[in-house]
């Protein structure tokens, strides 16, 4: 059963006058008059049926009876701050902390991660890109971005986007090489990602070209793959959504229509035994947007 509290705006007065040793000083404090700050002690008095201050000629005196009040109430008070500030919201920034592929990363969200920022200003969106397999015991992580089929069996996965394989290439370099369909292939340079080592030679089996897939130059990751061709050094594989921009501002060029659907996406991921946060839900609802609208 629930303690009955004394008065609680008695009590507040109380700790003020008793902190300032002044009723005057209390009710300036509080933006009261100093009779309704006497008036709300003396409630709580008789409340308590007892004195809590000696009131003198020039001022008050807390008694023995008082200061006792007075050191219980004071701490009760730091109590209930503590426990505010640990779940209020105001002026907070939510925290929101997701792991990603590199080129994820620098080919498709970060040259969005502004659109989300500016609908939700109050989101702070910590990025970190790895390779390796996220381990979310370990990690201060609330999601990470993966690719697969989806069945991982700890993690609850959304599928953001199918992985489409095209080959790319700069303007110049597709009028030099002349490059018209598939077998053409055997007259440039072939950029690989050691990220991603097989999508030259599955793209080329789905297109029969008799081309040998495994001369050529080889990047950490595919953005860096992305990059070479960019600069005319040859033609790279590329995961279409991560070039798309490139492709619509003539910057890029496919030289073929064959696309290779691997079966696998980018999915983002989160334990199956922990509930996304609010940040993660808003984050997960503009992603998808954001990949349907651009699909």
């Amino acid at each position: 059963m629930t303690q009955q509290l004394p008065p609680l705006n008695p009590l507040k007065a109380f700790e003020a006058a008793a902190r300032l040793s002044s009723l005057t000083l209390a009710a300036e404090e509080l933006n009261v008059s100093q009779v309704a700050v006497s008036r709300q002690v003396r409630v709580l008095e008789e409340y308590l049926d007892v004195a809590l201050f000696r009131r003198l000629h020039r001022g008050i005196e807390v008694t023995r009876e008082g200061q006792q009040l007075y050191e219980g109430v004071t701490q009760a008070f730091q109590d209930i701050a503590v426990a505010a500030r640990l779940v209020s919201r105001r002026g907070r920034r939510d925290i929101l902390s997701i792991q990603s592929y590199t080129t994820f990363s620098q080919r498709w969200l970060i040259p969005r991660l502004g659109q989300f920022h500016d609908s939700h200003p109050r989101i702070e969106v910590r990025l970190s890109s790895s390779t390796a397999p996220v381990d979310f015991n370990a990690q201060n992580l609330d999601a990470a971005i993966r690719s697969g089929r989806g069945d991982w069996p700890d993690l609850y996965s959304e599928k953001l986007v199918d992985i489409e394989l095209t080959p790319v290439c700069s303007p110049l370099l597709h009028s030099n090489a002349q490059l018209r369909m598939p077998q053409d292939l055997a007259k440039v340079r072939l950029l690989h990602s050691m990220a991603r080592p097989g999508d030259w030679a599955a793209w080329i089996a789905k297109s029969k070209a008799k081309v040998d897939s495994a001369p050529g130059l080889r990047f950490e990751n595919s953005a860096l793959a992305y990059e070479a061709a960019l600069l005319d050094i040859g033609t790279a594989i590329a995961v279409k959504p991560f070039v798309q921009r490139q492709l619509q501002n003539g910057s890029l060029v496919a030289p073929f229509d064959l696309t290779l659907n691997t079966g696998e996406a980018y999915y983002i991921t989160w334990p199956r035994n922990v509930s996304p946060s609010g940040p993660l839900m808003k984050f997960l609802t503009w992603i998808k947007e954001q990949m349907a609208a651009e699909a």
